[in-house]
């Protein structure tokens, strides 16, 4: 008998490595992958290129009536990888940076867009067998999951770790604006009216500061096989 298929909730602070959470765990299950903040990200992204975001303001009657037209979609690489589409333009590296992640932050506290991608990300996961990560998939956009996971790592790690990342992709930064940034993102997340980020009251907790990429694998595998187990049975 085939296995009942199970949906998973990954939510947490910036850099905190959600996405390598959530990457790791679908390849294991072989469950469709779903990056939530790419989609934030991609809004951002179109709405600074037309200037309706701009370093102290969001236009949003100019962003309510350009959402119709801005279409996210998710392509397979060849090596396994998943890149990021804007209406059909493959924007994945554009998104990756700094500014990009700061407009995300700054947009994702507008009702009607949240609202708008929620909707997208449930049609997304109607049939189970996802892994989606993001702010709000435990507490707003599945508060069924079945595993429920929230993800943290202090400050000081995560920025140290998006230096890193930064410096791999040839655009770094200092130490401390990244800091600053992600404490930024850490009060914007938490303090939001609409859906602010929170740790669902069944999710389990993952604080990954201290742990390597495969410690953190072992551990996730390990409830997604006992969540997986305890609905078969």
């Amino acid at each position: 008998m085939e296995k009942k298929k199970i949906t998973v909730a990954i939510d947490g602070y910036s850099s905190c490595g959600k996405s390598t959470i959530a990457k790791d765990l679908a390849l294991y299950a072989g469950y469709v992958y779903v990056d939530t903040g790419a989609m934030y990200r991609a809004v951002a992204l179109y709405a600074m290129e037309r200037g309706i975001i701009t370093a102290d303001s969001i236009d949003e009657k100019r962003l309510a009536a350009a959402l119709p037209s801005i279409s996210i979609g998710f392509a397979l690489q060849p090596d396994g990888s998943q890149h990021t589409l804007l209406n059909g333009n493959d924007v994945e590296s554009r998104i990756r940076t700094l500014d990009v992640a700061d407009g995300a932050s700054r947009v994702s506290t507008i009702g009607f867009v949240r609202r708008a991608l929620v909707e997208q990300q449930q049609a997304m996961g109607r049939d189970k067998g996802i892994v989606m990560d993001g702010r709000d998939i435990g507490t707003v956009v599945f508060p069924d999951a079945e595993l429920k996971i929230f993800a943290t790592a202090s400050a000081e790690v995560r920025a140290e770790r998006r230096c890193r990342e930064l410096e791999e992709k040839g655009t770094p930064k200092p130490y401390a604006e990244v800091l600053e940034n992600v404490r930024e993102r850490d009060w914007r997340d938490t303090h939001r009216t609409e859906s602010p980020l929170r740790q669902a009251a069944d999710a389990r907790l993952m604080d990954n500061s201290a742990l390597t990429r495969e410690e953190q694998s072992a551990i996730i595998r390990r409830w997604f096989d006992e969540t997986v187990n305890s609905e078969n049975h």
